[in-house]
């Protein structure tokens, strides 16, 4: 079974981490190190990920890549201040969100933070000697919808399944606590290279990790420590020598590098020198910049920052209900957190020293690890309760922020409310999703919208208009509006600024899985009335394999390729047996939402694995009328292509079943039908070795083979044998009788 790793996605740095033997162990890059600069670059054609895109930062300032996280998920106007401090270019898209200039083109921070997730993925594959396709990741714990689903969405791009996204204080807290016998209320105070978050825990002897309150800023981290020191060098330099280094890039990328050198001496020193020679030309003569920093320089330097870390504490103090003198014990994760400053002000703030007792740069990813542990079934009796950190609710009449669910709920969360409409005969509402604290729908962040329409006419306040909010594990929200009069729904995922409205009668698209050959296999045809459910039965498609692969899919075409990709997942653990004995039931389930569960269960063991695979019928009445006509147009061809597959997999499979049938009964039938038999079946091998032989030719060949085969197998049978191999009983291919016309014979290809 492949390992769901745990992974802290940092601002500067990155780390990777698994279980093993009840313990989480951080997983060493290919560098020797055990964190990774999140750092990405682009040189001579090549892509270079981690400390050796670092290393080449000074002499490819626009191509090296840092700091995404602060842009990932953002709009343009929210990182106005943020593009400031960085070499590289952020320009605006078309929607709105930021795109980084990238090797010629804008790309969305999310790809930068892919490579990076890539970089770790391939290190742990590495490491672990198996593929790794799973993964929990952890983001900072006031990451609004938009930061999270961005998070997500790297992974995915990475080829990582994203099983469940954790708050990085709450990881924190389960790499400090899961050993712990004692109930305690601790406090994690995280502060990172690029955001800073405090969260007020509860920990129960029992193994329970409530967070009971959470706040923080995504926009205050030791980046802004590397700042502060940064424009006092520059301003130093430019006093000293009239120079302003600030246009050349070159330049300034070297006075970055020294300052975060700067900050991390001086969280162990008193003083340090930053000496860059030759740094600019004045008049032909080389200037060399010179610069001793004292720890009361870099005191009085970060000291308002520092000090912009404890109105989040006095406010998650508030909303928990707790005093300082309260909090057991207080946990300092980040690398901003070694600053001796810091210690001081979180001693002072809540009367007591930090404990020592976590790495601050490995807790993060250690406690996802344990997080994906417990969703492996590794680690048991631990459960974890984290919170939503921002109010979520809609606008009303007025342009109101009424709130469907208050910030520091826990979660997974779900809420309904009736509404009405604003107007006599009023046949459609608009809901505008928010989140925030105040109390004007203008002063909050935009989720998204969608309109709810072909409400019945009546006059204002009377139809009912449900909204519904659903907030999972990993803190994404879900939104669905129905009218309690006629049937009528329509539902958003939010996603960014993707607006998703569908109609929910009918699923407009067929679905189904992929099979051996690449087939699309239906498992629900389009048009069907949902909530609707469907099970068929497959099995494997090599001896031994433990493993298949469930690919789910949409759309009208004969080939998996040419549909869309819905998601997929890996069922393992399956016995060992020939090819074509293992049951595996899978399961399809669409709900009166339109969302699409799909279940793969191993009959012979009963181990089970499923997905929800949201929004799966999220399309537009044009997108879907465009695929049909796609279908359409094609549909000949990927017949044709269908029946030359199968064909393929039918000889495939016959070759195999010929050549067991003689080697299980070599005593069993004449010797020179036993030799006939060998040269139709390797005659039938070279056919299947062209990759394009068509269905006629695979026929032909097959022939002959079937026919000295049920030659042979009358012998056996005249001999009171039953050859190995052959069927005795109901079709492996289908959990139905055979006279079901919904029966289909289908092989689920090995995970690769």
């Amino acid at each position: 079974m492949s390992k769901i790793i745990g992974i802290d996605l940092g601002t500067t740095n990155s780390c990777v981490s698994f279980m093993e033997g009840g313990e989480s162990k951080i997983i060493p890059n290919a560098e020797g190190g055990r964190t990774t600069p999140s750092v990405v670059a682009f040189k001579k054609g090549e892509t270079i990920v981690g400390m050796p895109a670092r290393r080449q930062a000074v002499t490819n300032p626009k191509n090296t890549i840092y700091s995404a996280k602060r842009f990932i998920g953002r709009k343009f106007s929210e990182v106005k201040d943020e593009i400031k401090n960085v070499p590289f270019t952020v320009t605006e898209g078309k929607d709105g969100g930021c795109l980084i200039e990238w090797n010629g083109k804008g790309i969305r921070p999310e790809e930068i933070s892919a490579k990076v997730l890539e970089k770790l993925k391939d290190d742990a594959e590495k490491y672990l000697g198996q593929k790794v396709t799973e993964a929990v990741i952890t983001v900072p714990a006031y990451f609004n919808d938009d930061e999270r689903q961005a998070t997500i969405n790297a992974g995915k791009i990475a080829g990582l399944d994203v099983k469940r996204i954790v708050n990085e204080p709450t990881a924190a807290a389960l790499a400090y606590g899961v050993d712990k016998s004692t109930d305690k209320k601790i406090a994690v105070y995280d502060f990172g290279g690029g955001t800073f978050d405090i969260s007020i825990l509860e920990i129960g002897s029992e193994g329970t990790f409530e967070v009971l309150a959470t706040n923080g800023d995504t926009s205050l981290g030791g980046d802004d420590f590397d700042q502060a020191i940064f424009e006092y060098v520059m301003s130093e330099f430019k006093s000293e020598t009239g120079i302003d280094l600030s246009g050349d890039a070159m330049a300034v990328q070297r006075v970055r590098s020294a300052s975060e050198k700067a900050k991390i001496e001086l969280s162990s020193a008193t003083s340090t020198d930053i000496n860059e020679p030759f740094i600019a030309m004045n008049d032909g003569v080389p200037s060399n910049l010179n610069v001793t920093i004292t720890r009361a320089k870099f005191e009085e330097l970060i000291g308002d920052l520092v000090e912009k870390s404890i109105e989040p504490c006095k406010k998650v103090l508030s909303d928990s209900g707790l005093q300082a003198s309260q909090i057991d014990e207080v946990i300092l994760v980040g690398g901003s957190t070694r600053v001796p400053l810091v210690k001081t002000k979180v001693e002072q703030f809540f009367g007591k020293k930090p404990s020592e007792g976590v790495n601050p740069d490995e807790a993060v990813a250690m406690g996802a690890a344990i997080q994906a542990g417990i969703i492996q079934g590794d680690v048991n009796d631990v459960l974890l309760l984290d919170v939503t950190p921002l109010s979520l609710g809609i606008e009303t009449l007025g342009g109101v922020m009424t709130r469907m669910i208050e910030r520091n709920t826990t979660i997974p969360a779900s809420k309904s409310q009736v509404y009405s409409t604003a107007a006599d005969n009023q046949d459609s509402v608009q809901i505008h999703i928010l989140q925030g604290e105040r109390e004007m729908a203008s002063d909050n962040k935009s989720l998204g919208q969608f309109i709810l329409s072909g409400i019945a006419p009546a006059p204002r306040g009377v139809p009912q208009i449900e909204v519904t909010f659903d907030i999972d594990a990993s803190g994404v929200l879900h939104v669905t509006a129905k009218d309690k009069g006629p049937r009528k729904g329509q539902r958003n995922t939010i996603q960014g600024d993707v607006n998703d409205v569908l109609l929910l009668d009918v699923t407009p698209l067929s679905l189904g899985i992929e099979t051996l050959g690449g087939v699309m296999t239906r498992m629900i045809e389009r048009n069907t009335t949902i909530p609707a459910s469907k099970s068929q039965v497959y099995s494997t498609a090599a001896d031994n394999q433990d493993s298949v692969q469930i690919h789910i899919l949409q759309g009208e075409r004969e080939m998996a390729s040419d549909n869309k990709s819905l998601g997929q997942f890996i069922l393992s653990g399956i016995a060992p047996a020939p090819r074509g004995v293992p049951q595996i039931e899978v399961t399809f389930d669409i709900d009166a939402s339109g969302v699409l569960h799909v279940t793969a269960k191993d009959k012979g063991t009963g181990k089970e694995q499923k997905i929800t695979v949201q929004g799966s019928t999220g399309m537009s009445d044009e997108d879907v009328e465009n695929l049909v006509k796609e279908a359409e147009a094609n549909r000949e061809a990927d017949k044709k292509k269908k029946e030359s597959i199968e064909s393929r997999n039918q000889a495939d499979s016959l070759v195999y079943q010929s050549q067991k049938t003689l080697d299980d009964n070599k005593d069993k039938y004449e010797e020179a039908d036993g030799k006939e038999a060998q040269e139709k079946i390797e005659a039938l091998k070279k056919v299947l070795e062209k990759s394009d032989a068509t269905k006629e030719e695979i026929d032909e060949a097959s022939k002959p083979l079937s026919d000295v085969m049920m030659k042979i197998g009358q012998t056996i049978y005249s001999k009171g044998g039953n050859p190995e191999g052959q069927s005795c009983g109901t079709d492996a291919g289908s959990d139905k009788k055979k006279d079901d016309d919904d029966s289909v014979e289908a092989e689920v290809e090995e995970e690769k």
